[in-house]
Formats: structure tokens, C-alpha cells, sequence
């Protein structure tokens, strides 16, 4: 069995200490964008709610279309030029919205393309760089930590991230604050390029058919039990939290008047739960059987929405606490998936197995996206925060239900197939 004491060692590992330092800035900068983006599509064009969800459904709607084909053209690549020019690719489109913006060029129609343009560049990237990490940490005993690592590097980002998108936004306007998250993908880049370690080039002899490598991966997700109850129970999640954010986003905005910095400091306060989570995690898995983390950090996860439907009007402090919840359940959870995840997966299939779990996690998203803004026209966004919420716990069953929650400890690493 994978053991789980080993002494932190990734600290004297550069190269993946750069990549962690890019990876933690762009994580940062995409806060911004999170906000930025719906907000100017509210404050410049005065878009409907559908209108927002159908902007949160674009920026994840390639994952659904592309990310399966570029699973497999990742495992047939190195990597880490597909980071590269899918950081440079999200950088100019960013810095382009406020250029266009000055110009009064700029439409709710071509920010709906760019959006979508954005998300394009952004599933190249995902199915990438959880496929890079395992080239950077050679040894599977310390994938927790690393994991852990890029946990909190998110989990800090939800805390800083959204005050400072509010902050940005207040003193630049939403479409002007965008440039701070392209600058964070251009950081990102470099530290991308000061990376030393070379990465092996894929043999082209094992190439086959695109249609048969694509059932491969597809085979090897939904026929490891595992894997197969990760995946559809985090389509859900990802369903349920998409929907909840972009439906409160809404009731905060339109229905209680809440402004950009007070939308930030109740997303960066709430946040500081999955910095909590990630910290605390490879402690409390080391500590406890990994099946019952799971269970009880998922299950936080979606029974953090309820708090919202209780709170009585503009009641701050319970907003907070929801989403503190949500996202102490996150942290938890998220270094446990990424870990089982590498460790059930082998490197030539990780690119697959990545574009698969892209798929279904940001399919859901994207779904979500367009539900709220759906939802919120037809029942009111408080009445659709009630379904949401309902609907969310409902998933827990499944999650008591799945073969994750019964694991004692992390598995093996997989063998090259």
C-alpha cells in the first residue's frame, strides 16, 4: 500500500516549485475573470439572467465537445508546450476585452465568443497539467503532496482571489480588471519556461486511431469502479456548485443589491474553508481511512447550499458560512480525487483518463451555468437556490453508495499498461 509518512521532499524539487508558483498565479487571476466576466456582461450590456447562464455555460461548454480529443492528443504530445501556448492563447484574448472595451467596440456577442474562446484554451490546459505533474514528481509516494500543494495554491486563491477581483473591479471596472488575470497567465508562461526537466517524448509507434484511443480512456474511467464513481459523482458536484454560484451571484446582485467588494469579501471569507480543507488534508488522510475523509468532506460539500435557502435576507454571516462549508468540503475532497485519480491511472493513459474526468466535471459545470440562468427567470433566484439546494443533497446518497467511501487507504500506483 502507498504510504502516506514520507517526509516532504517536493520543497527541494525546483522544478516543480516553479510550476506550482505559476500554477498558484494563474489560479489567482482566474478569480478575477470568475467575477469580472458576468459582472461585465451585467454592468456594460445589462444581460438577462439567462443571458449570464449562457455565458457560464460557454466558458465550460468545450469541455463537453473538445476535451476528449485533447486527451488524446495530449498523451501524444509533451505537455508542456500545450501549457504554454494555452496560457499565451487566454492572455491575449483577456487583455483584448478592455482593449475593445476603450474602443467601445466590445458587444455582448463577441464577449460571449471570447468567453468561449477563453474556455477552448482553458480545456487544452486542464487536460494537460495533471498529466505534467507526475513528470515533474517522479515518485508516486509523494503525489498527496503534491496534490495537497496545488490544493491550497487553489483554496488560496478562493480567499485572495475574489476581494481582490471586488477591489479590481470597484476601482477599474470589470472589464479593465480582466488584465490582471492576463498578466497572470503571462507570469504563468515563464514559469513554465525556466523549467529544466526534460520531458520524455511520447513514442509514436504506440499511436492508434483517434476513435480507439478515445475508447481506451473511456474504458479505462468507467470500468475502474473507482474512477467510474469519482467521475459521475463529481459531474454532480461540479452541477450542483456552478449552479449555486451563478444563482447566488445573481439574488446577491440583482435581488439584495450587493455590491462587487461585498460579493468579494463574502466568496474570500467563506474561501479561507478550503484553505483550511487542503492544508489539513494529507494530515487527516494519513490519520483516518481515506473512504470516510471522502465521504464526510463530500458530503459537506453539498450540504452547504441548504445554509443559503435558510438565510434569512441579507444575512451575511450566513452566505459566509455556506460557502465556508462548500469549500472546507472541497479542499478535502479535491486532494483525495487528484491523488486517487494519478494513482489509479497510468502515465500513458493520464491524458485520457484527465480529458474523461474534464468531460463529465466541467460538462456538469457548464450545465449548471445554464440551469441557474434558466431557473432564476422561471422560479426567481431565490426560488431556485431552493431546488438547487434540494437537489444537491440529494447526491449525498449516491456518494455513501459509491466503492470511494469504503477504501481504507490510497491503492498502489497503476501499472504501465
Amino acid at each position: 500500500m502507498t504510504t502516506l509518512a514520507e517526509p516532504p521532499t517536493l520543497w527541494r524539487n525546483r522544478d516543480f516549485l516553479r510550476f506550482w508558483f505559476g500554477e498558484s498565479l494563474s489560479l489567482l487571476g482566474t478569480q478575477v475573470t470568475t467575477l469580472a466576466l458576468p459582472l461585465t456582461a451585467i454592468h456594460a450590456f445589462g444581460a438577462s439572467d439567462s443571458e449570464v447562464g449562457v455565458l457560464r455555460f460557454l466558458q465550460l461548454a468545450p469541455y463537453l465537445g473538445l476535451a476528449l480529443i485533447f486527451g488524446v492528443w495530449v498523451d501524444r504530445a509533451r505537455r508542456r508546450r500545450v501549457m504554454l501556448g494555452a496560457n499565451l492563447v487566454r492572455m491575449v484574448l483577456l487583455a483584448l476585452i478592455p482593449v475593445l472595451h476603450w474602443l467601445d467596440l466590445l458587444s455582448l456577442p463577441s464577449l460571449l465568443a471570447m468567453a468561449c474562446a477563453i474556455g477552448i484554451a482553458s480545456v487544452l490546459y486542464d487536460v494537460s497539467w495533471m498529466s505534467y505533474v507526475p513528470v515533474l514528481v517522479e515518485d508516486p509516494r509523494h503525489y498527496v503532496e503534491a496534490s495537497s500543494k496545488l490544493a491550497v495554491s487553489s483554496s488560496a486563491a478562493d480567499v485572495a482571489g475574489p476581494g481582490l477581483a471586488g477591489l479590481l473591479i470597484s476601482w477599474l471596472t470589470a472589464p479593465v480588471a480582466l488584465i490582471a488575470d492576463a498578466c497572470s497567465y503571462l507570469l504563468s508562461a515563464i514559469s513554465l519556461l525556466l523549467i529544466r526537466k526534460a520531458e520524455p517524448r511520447p513514442d509514436p509507434a504506440l499511436r492508434r486511431p483517434v476513435a480507439a484511443e478515445l475508447r481506451d480512456g473511456l474504458r479505462w474511467v468507467f470500468g475502474t469502479p473507482v474512477l467510474r464513481a469519482l467521475a459521475l459523482i463529481g459531474c454532480c458536484c461540479n452541477f450542483s456548485m456552478i449552479t449555486v454560484w451563478t444563482m447566488f451571484l445573481l439574488y446577491a446582485t440583482n435581488d439584495l443589491q450587493l455590491g462587487a467588494q461585498t460579493l468579494g469579501l463574502i466568496f474570500a471569507t467563506a474561501s479561507a474553508g478550503g484553505l483550511l480543507g487542503a492544508g489539513l488534508a494529507r494530515r487527516i488522510v494519513a490519520r483516518f481511512p481515506v473512504g470516510r475523509v471522502y465521504l464526510i468532506a463530500q458530503s459537506l460539500l453539498l450540504l452547504g447550499p441548504t445554509l443559503l435557502v435558510i438565510a434569512p435576507g441579507t444575512w451575511v454571516a450566513m452566505f459566509v458560512l455556506s460557502f465556508f462549508v462548500t469549500y472546507l468540503g472541497l479542499g478535502v475532497a479535491g486532494v483525495i480525487i487528484v491523488s486517487l485519480r494519478q494513482l489509479s491511472t497510468p502515465q500513458a493513459m493520464m491524458g485520457r483518463m484527465t480529458a474523461v474526468f474534464r468531460t463529465l466535471l466541467f460538462g456538469g459545470g457548464a450545465l449548471g451555468g445554464l440551469s441557474a440562468g434558466l431557473l432564476a427567470e422561471a422560479l426567481g433566484a431565490r426560488g431556485a437556490l431552493t431546488v438547487a439546494a434540494i437537489g444537491s443533497a440529494i447526491v449525498v446518497v449516491a456518494v455513501f453508495l459509491s466503492p470511494v467511501a469504503r477504501l481504507r487507504r490510497l491503492p498502489d500506483p497503476a501499472l504501465e499498461a
